[in-house]
């Protein structure tokens, strides 16, 4: 229905997938708590920096969450706007630091903030949680607010409203020095990391093969709850139109569409959800 599937990303050209699956939601509760999120701090950040760009902050965070996710969850499906609404938590710690001279709390509000996105990262070590979505949205959303959330300087703005027979003071820079270089490599590095994910992905790059680590950065198994997928197998035949799967493990039938060229991920991915 729009989910991300890898399955179908790489193998059957529905790379939209990476965009589709952050509209959608595995239930009520789940969309109802992204929701709260995004009404706490999305208006904020709407408020100071219209829609626009907070707009286009959201849905390439989106973008990026799902791609991350896609490197490394191959077996399951994943949906929600989690990665987006990371993206925004990353884009008000970027806004923080790009803009660090004009606040005046500097380190309460960087302590309070990076305290909130420890905690929301620490969630995403449960069972069923894709926490690649929330670091892949978290890392987009940091380096697209150095791009979209960089204010002017005091200074420039006030020159620009100096009243008639006032002597306007010397030209000030509307951006400092260091605003400028966060920005150029910002770019650089949104534009090079989209660049690699997307011709990995649809190589068939497996990130986990790579790293024997990083599955514990979205699973973190314990004695209360086991971060192994169970294992399911069905039985399968088909027709030149219609394949039939049944789990081995409670007779549950299913058909399908069925194509000459269905790949084995393809099968898998039928196999788990008959049976789950």
């Amino acid at each position: 229905m729009g989910a991300l599937d890898v399955d179908k990303v790489v193998h059957q050209h529905q790379g939209w997938r990476l965009v589709t699956c952050m509209w959608l939601h595995a239930g009520l509760v789940h969309v109802l708590a992204n929701m709260l999120g995004l009404l706490f701090i999305g208006i904020r950040l709407e408020k100071e920096f219209g829609f626009v760009r907070i707009g286009l902050l959201y849905v390439i965070s989106g973008f990026g969450g799902s791609l991350l996710s896609a490197l490394f969850i191959k077996s399951s499906i994943s949906v929600g706007a989690s990665g987006a609404l990371f993206g925004l938590l990353g884009g008000m710690l970027s806004e923080l630091i790009i803009n660090w001279t004009i606040y005046a709390n500097k380190f309460a509000a960087l302590t309070t903030l990076v305290l909130i996105i420890v905690v929301n990262l620490a969630v995403g070590i449960l069972p069923h949680v894709d926490n690649f979505a929330h670091i892949g949205g978290f890392i987009s959303g940091f380096l697209l607010g150095f791009i979209f959330l960089i204010r002017p300087q005091f200074g420039w703005i006030r020159q620009k409203y100096v009243p008639p027979g006032y002597r306007r003071p010397s030209n000030k820079p509307k951006h400092k020095l260091y605003q400028y270089v966060l920005w150029v490599v910002s770019v650089l590095l949104l534009i090079a990391g989209f660049t690699v994910g997307l011709v990995l992905l649809f190589r068939g790059f497996n990130a986990n093969k790579h790293c024997s680590w990083c599955h514990y950065l979205s699973c973190v198994p314990t004695s209360k709850w086991s971060c192994k997928q169970q294992l399911v197998s069905c039985s399968a035949n088909h027709t030149d139109t219609q394949l039939f799967l049944t789990c081995d493990d409670g007779g549950r039938t299913g058909t399908y569409p069925y194509s000459g060229n269905m790949t084995d991920n393809a099968y898998a991915t039928l196999c788990s959800q008959l049976c789950s």
